[in-house]
């Protein structure tokens, strides 16, 4: 049987290829940064999967202060890529930045 904290990573490393994957691929900036917090999602779940080794034993702590800061610091990057997405469509009438040669999607 597989343990708990494998099925997490295992499951974390998919949403971090997936996240990596739509970061490339897209160039509208929303859909970057939402491929970017699909990464974050992935890494919170292997932080959180990889430390719990056997059943009963107590989970690590410290895995479990760092995943809360990096959702805090993941919800406070996205207000602000948010911001800076809306800013520079009211500056140029476009989702997307000016120089970049990659057909909309």
């Amino acid at each position: 049987m597989i343990a708990c904290g494998l099925i997490y990573a295992v499951v974390g490393v998919v949403l971090f290829a997936l996240g990596f994957f739509g970061l490339i691929v897209h160039a509208h900036p929303v859909r970057k940064l939402i491929a970017f917090n699909i990464m974050g999602s992935g890494v919170f779940l292997v932080l959180v999967g990889l430390p719990q080794r056997t059943a009963g034993t107590p989970p690590d702590r410290v895995s479990e202060a760092l995943v809360l800061t990096g959702i805090v610091v993941a919800v406070s990057a996205t207000a602000f890529g948010l911001a800076l997405a809306r800013r520079l469509y009211d500056l140029t009438g476009k989702p997307r930045l000016p120089n970049d040669p990659r057909p909309e999607s």
